[in-house]
């Protein structure tokens, strides 16, 4: 089982934010997966320039890191988000990868496969952004396990008291992996967006032939 964390905070080691994404991935390993940490800030990624060709074609123009991530993306069984809040959200660099994913939402490249987020805030916010992150997995088509925020609001002991609910969460995310969990709510939510993506792509069939082609060889329209 192979589980892809990706940290989103331009610090590195001094990342408060690293320090729990390395507790959900050690959680993880101790549960029988295999983790591998990104942090996506040391990465040259671009900016998606709405361009369209990985629709038509299914890659991207652009030269970059983007792809040497995007492979491992989505062949892992699991995905963990990890960002400090700036100004209410995620960092620039990780939301940055986050636009490059259109043609993966489109396909809903996710399917089948489970999450997880993380968030810390100097402020306040860190779970809702936790969950804006866990809300991009599942527009992947993904599905969800639980996120962990953190408003560190000048306690220096704030991280650390969470280190064990992170741990908990990555052992968690395996422990869903290798039950298939069901969560009904997020099976509708899917439902809904798979037929919608499928729609959405069946009416540009002319222009985005390559995302036209992958539903074609799901089945997809099959029965339209």
């Amino acid at each position: 089982m192979k589980i892809l964390a990706f940290n989103g905070s331009p610090r590195g080691s001094q990342s408060s934010t690293r320090r729990l994404l390395l507790a959900a991935c050690e959680g993880a390993e101790e549960a029988g997966a295999k983790t591998s940490a990104i942090d996506i800030c040391e990465l040259d990624i671009g900016y998606c320039n709405a361009c369209g060709s990985c629709y038509n074609t299914g890659a991207c123009v652009l030269d970059d890191d983007f792809e040497s991530v995007y492979i491992p993306f989505l062949e892992a069984d699991g995905i963990i988000f990890s960002s400090p809040v700036y100004i209410n959200s995620v960092t620039a660099q990780l939301k940055t990868f986050f636009d490059r994913l259109a043609d993966a939402v489109h396909c809903q490249r996710l399917s089948g496969k489970y999450g997880c987020s993380l968030s810390t805030a100097g402020g306040a916010l860190a779970e809702e952004v936790a969950e804006y992150q866990n809300g991009v997995i599942r527009m992947l088509g993904g599905t969800t396990v639980g996120a962990v925020g953190v408003d560190i609001m000048g306690d220096p002991g704030a991280v650390d008291a969470k280190i064990p609910a992170a741990k908990a969460l990555g052992a968690d995310l395996v422990a869903a992996i290798r039950e298939q969990r069901k969560y009904p709510e997020q099976e509708e939510e899917h439902r809904i967006r798979r037929e919608h993506m499928i729609e959405l792509v069946r009416f540009n069939r002319d222009a985005w032939k390559s995302e036209y082609e992958y539903w074609e060889n799901q089945g997809a329209f099959s029965d339209r």
